[in-house]
């Protein structure tokens, strides 16, 4: 009689939750094993928007609960009174109970995660293969080949070969629209009028096992931020469909002109609802450009909204997912402007008098949701400006949306908002003041600080900070090609008007906002 080969544990990380991913496909149901866990580090290793937690645990047990029904064999360790702390533990203790001769494992979208499964079964004496992560369309090596040797790297570039490899809104040689993008067709705002009648995204209401996650969630983590009263995200891989299928039906078309645009308490506006589904892996990136594409082409949206979201898809999160693995682990540790002020504390609670801040942070709170200029040129704005250590602000950003999974959101941070890597990842600073924020939104007119003033009791602390930080870092910008200007801008001050902005936001970094 033939002795049966020992099995395999394939390990199903909680960004992972493709049901037919390709990465697995040589899994053998007679021998191998599915491995889940759900552990409180990864709750809590950043203090994590109680929403995050629900998403994350609600998709992993419909995902089991799936994968049982196929009759797959599972190993699942669920959050409870002998939960482990950790998933290199859990991980641990599992192989030294169970014969199986070696782990598999999809690429882990944290650093730290596949430091901790290394750990775990080199403590077991099994070996690990880490497999390529099939939900993206360009891998760390294929990246790295494209950085080798250039002065700059730069999203432009790294999109244009996507969109030629891919063949994503291209005829032939030729970008689709005869553009490679309508960037200046997509900064448009709402006025005065604002939005008008917005359509409402498709609703996902709890069901019987989210519902018990949000329960668990209130007993366990009770002093995490964030509210669950309003959860409603897309937690299948069939109710992520529903959730493309809605935005490509009521949203994309305008999604171009006003993907910029922010309005006081609406959180959604033309926005997709898609992130948090695509960096769960229960959608593909290729399948949500190809449904954006298939809308241009049926002449259901238009190029300039079609190819401004692909260019966020198949350009932004590709770009930055490269980037991450190019630079860890010490990306983590940049701070090129030496930034070491402290996160402020209404980040945490959105009580503050700049309205701006705290209509995104409220949002934030209520829903782990901001859009990507709330995130970048509100939040991650006053950051910059004010000089908060890029280590607080990373870990904040980690902790609070719903999307957020270290490869996507650390690069948008250290490197985006914060310009901390010194301009590796963005040419210059996105440093602004408050008119910026003004043109875009409706904030200002709700706020008592007027966005044109820098000094002063009616000072918007946007447009003092601003000023103080090229004060701060003239020397560095001086000749910098797209700084110059501003600083060129600053020297047109007064020593007298320059002195009183240094006194005003000397008090803001030390919490006077008042």
């Amino acid at each position: 009689m033939t002795q049966r080969a020992p099995g395999r544990l394939f390990v199903v990380l909680g960004d992972q939750l493709d049901p037919a991913t390709p990465a697995f496909a040589d899994f053998d149901p007679a021998r191998d094993v599915l491995w889940m866990a759900e552990v409180d580090e990864e709750a809590r290793h950043v203090p994590s928007h109680r929403a995050r937690i629900a998403i994350f645990l609600s998709a992993m047990r419909h995902f089991r609960d799936a994968q049982r029904s196929l009759g797959r064999s599972l190993i699942y360790r669920s959050l409870g009174a002998e939960s482990e702390t950790s998933l290199a533990t859990a991980l641990s203790r599992d192989l030294e109970r169970t014969p199986y001769e070696s782990v598999i494992c999809v690429q882990p979208g944290e650093w730290r995660v596949e430091q901790a499964l290394r750990q775990a079964t080199l403590s077991a004496g099994r070996s690990l293969e880490i497999r390529e992560d099939p939900h993206f369309l360009c891998t760390p090596r294929a990246f790295a080949d494209w950085a080798e040797g250039r002065k700059e790297l730069r999203l432009e570039y790294f999109y244009r070969m996507m969109r030629r490899e891919t063949g994503l809104l291209m005829e032939g040689d030729t970008p689709a629209g005869g553009a490679w993008n309508f960037d200046s067709a997509n900064r448009g705002s709402f006025g005065k009028q604002g939005p008008g009648m917005l359509p409402s995204p498709a609703s996902f209401p709890p069901d019987e096992r989210t519902r018990e996650v949000l329960e668990l969630v209130e007993q366990r983590f009770p002093d995490h931020p964030g509210d669950l009263s309003q959860f409603d995200w897309p937690v299948s891989r069939t109710q992520a469909l529903v959730a493309l299928e809605d935005f490509i039906a009521k949203r994309l078309t305008n999604f171009g002109q006003y993907q910029d645009a922010m309005w006081t308490g609406e959180p959604w506006l033309y926005h997709s609802r898609i992130s948090a589904s695509l960096n769960l892996h229960l959608l593909h990136p290729r399948e949500v450009c190809e449904a954006a594409e298939r809308a241009w082409r049926s002449g259901d949206a238009p190029i300039e909204a079609v190819e401004g979201f692909i260019r966020q898809v198949l350009g932004w999160r590709e770009y930055v997912r490269g980037l991450y693995w190019l630079r860890m682990p010490s990306y983590l540790e940049a701070n090129a402007l030496d930034a070491r002020e402290a996160l402020p504390a209404f980040y945490w609670d959105g009580d503050t008098p700049m309205r701006c801040l705290a209509d995104s942070i409220g949002q934030t709170l209520r829903h782990g949701y901001a859009h990507h200029i709330q995130r970048l040129m509100v939040t991650g704005l006053y950051a910059l400006l004010l000089g908060v250590e890029p280590r607080q602000v990373h870990e904040w950003y980690l902790a609070v949306y719903v999307d957020a999974v270290e490869w996507v959101e650390l690069p948008n941070v250290l490197g985006m908002a914060l310009f901390a890597d010194g301009g590796v990842m963005a040419s210059k600073p996105y440093a602004a003041t408050g008119k910026y924020i003004d043109r875009m939104s409706n904030y200002c007119g709700h706020c008592r600080f007027k966005p044109d003033q820098s000094t002063g009791p009616q000072a918007c602390p946007f447009t003092t900070l601003y000023w103080d930080f090229l004060d701060r870092h003239e020397e560095r910008f001086t000749n910098h090609p797209r700084m110059a200007l501003q600083v060129r801008n600053l020297r047109r001050l007064s020593s007298t008007v320059r002195e009183s902005i240094r006194a005003r936001a000397s008090e803001l970094r030390q919490g006077s906002v008042a």
